[in-house]
């Protein structure tokens, strides 16, 4: 039988990722997005939206990857995100999907002051109470364009000087083929996770200063680094919100940048064989 996975977010980095590499190991997608692409096994849909668990007979696993950050205000993302993830996961549940993953974000733990990472942390609890496994996800490489690292890489490579902010806040990376390829051997069964937490990254934490001279060395730039203070940062993009200006940065990301989770919990993926390789910019496709 067609093995069949429903993916909400596709239309963004990771769960383009998620698309492509299910795709390519013979997997039928269904495609929940805002903007589908047309075809038998699409459909549209947005966080929030009701979703009928009868749209989701016969469907093999379902990888929620979606979420909404265009909400700044804890109302909004609590109604959206958190109770539009209730909503499909339940869905999944009252379904009988056999395999239901949510990916959730290295940002979310207790005592996470960031508004993005609590919404994960909520939405993680959710995902446990229906069956299914939430995966922290690291920094997610291994495309050149796509996410916060592509944007950090076309950033370095577009710039003569980089503003610097926290740069020895550490990042925890993952590739995205060893989190897509976890992923997928979930849904297909061929490990056993009970309805748990794990965190997908690689235990070596990079200071992000150290991560901006890795990326620019290997394309053979030499930036200038501007050291600047977090606090100014954050109340020129607070300002800038207030303003009603969209921003591809938001003074949230920097909360959860600067006040991350210091000790990430990798204990117990060895047992449930989850590995991620040691970033190596080479690994990059240009």
């Amino acid at each position: 039988m067609k093995k069949i996975c429903a993916i909400t977010g596709g239309n963004g980095y990771v769960g383009g990722c998620m698309k492509n590499f299910f795709a390519g190991r013979g997997w039928e997608i269904f495609d929940l997005a805002r903007r589908p692409k047309p075809g038998p096994r699409s459909f549209q849909f947005q966080l929030g939206d009701d979703l009928s668990p009868d749209l989701l007979s016969g469907v093999s696993a379902l990888v929620h990857c979606a979420y909404d950050f265009e909400l700044l205000h804890w109302d909004e993302i609590a109604a959206i995100n958190i109770e539009g993830s209730r909503k499909i996961l339940q869905a999944a549940r009252a379904a009988n999907v056999p395999k239901i993953i949510y990916i959730s974000s290295i940002s979310a733990f207790d005592g996470c002051r960031s508004l993005y990472g609590k919404a994960k942390l909520e939405i993680e609890k959710i995902a446990l109470a229906n069956g299914g496994l939430a995966v922290r996800s690291g920094l997610v490489y291994g495309g050149p364009t796509g996410g916060m690292f592509g944007k950090l890489s076309e950033k370095i490579k577009n710039s003569a000087v980089i503003p610097l902010v926290g740069g020895s806040k550490v990042q925890y990376l993952v590739h995205q083929e060893d989190l897509c390829g976890y992923i997928e051997k979930f849904a297909s069964g061929t490990i056993e996770v009970p309805s748990r937490v794990l965190t997908a990254a690689h235990e070596k934490p990079w200071p992000f200063k150290q991560l901006v001279l890795e990326i620019a060395g290997a394309q053979g730039k030499k930036p200038t680094l501007i050291p600047l203070p977090w606090q100014l940062v954050w109340l020129a993009l607070k300002t800038a919100e207030a303003c009603g200006l969209r921003l591809n940065f938001r003074s949230d990301n920097l909360v959860s940048f600067i006040y991350q989770n210091h000790a990430p919990d990798f204990s117990a993926n060895a047992r449930f064989g989850l590995a991620c390789r040691p970033f190596d910019i080479q690994t990059v496709k240009g």
